[in-house]
């Protein structure tokens, strides 16, 4: 049985816990509450040093940290990660915008919307995090004019790796309607068989 540490609430660990549920995969879940301080203790310390979630321990100890990193590993082998060289490649390339060109924005808004309060000093980041965000789904909605997936013909760990912070993008601010395509993809995503939505 594999164990995630993970915070529900969190784009990063909803990649996992879609994954897994759509792969049929047990896991065993501990909640870690990186908002308040959880992935700061010693003992989390001790498990990741960078101290963030999701985590993933396999049951002889290993570990592996950064939400992309273990998405490749649990889809290795199955029909959720191509193993035609282009198609893995372009896979990585997607995996890489989200966590360069789409988290550090899309998310980042979210997490200013939702956890902080309003007179936070971090509320005056918003305006560049939508300027920056909104350049990010733009690339998103151009590359689905003419496609229904990411990578290849069929639904893949890069859908889910963008797919979990795009789907709550309001919850940070950002307005989806001028993107018909994105959110028709939203939606392709949401009727795969063995989706679950996130748990906030």
């Amino acid at each position: 049985m594999i164990t995630v540490y993970g915070m529900r609430a969190s784009g990063n660990c909803y990649k996992l816990q879609l994954l897994l549920d759509q792969l049929g995969r047990a896991c065993r879940w501990v909640d870690v509450d990186s908002v308040h301080g959880e992935t700061r203790t010693p003992a989390y310390l001790a498990k990741n040093p960078n101290g963030k979630v999701p985590l993933l321990e396999l049951e002889d100890g290993r570990r592996l940290a950064e939400s992309n990193a273990i998405l490749c590993y649990l889809a290795e082998g199955t029909s959720l990660w191509p193993d035609d060289a282009w198609l893995h490649a372009q896979t990585l390339q997607w995996l890489f915008f989200e966590q360069y060109s789409h988290e550090p924005y899309i998310a980042v808004a979210r997490f200013i919307k939702l956890f902080l309060p309003a007179d936070h000093p971090r509320q005056a980041e918003l305006p560049s995090l939508y300027q920056r965000g909104a350049q990010a789904l733009a690339v998103m909605e151009q590359h689905l004019a003419d496609r229904n997936w990411f990578v290849g013909e069929r639904y893949g760990i890069a859908d889910i790796a963008l797919y979990a912070y795009t789907h709550c993008a309001a919850d940070g601010g950002f307005e989806l309607q001028s993107f018909p395509h994105l959110r028709r993809w939203l939606a392709r995503v949401q009727a795969q068989p063995g989706h679950t939505p996130m748990q906030c």
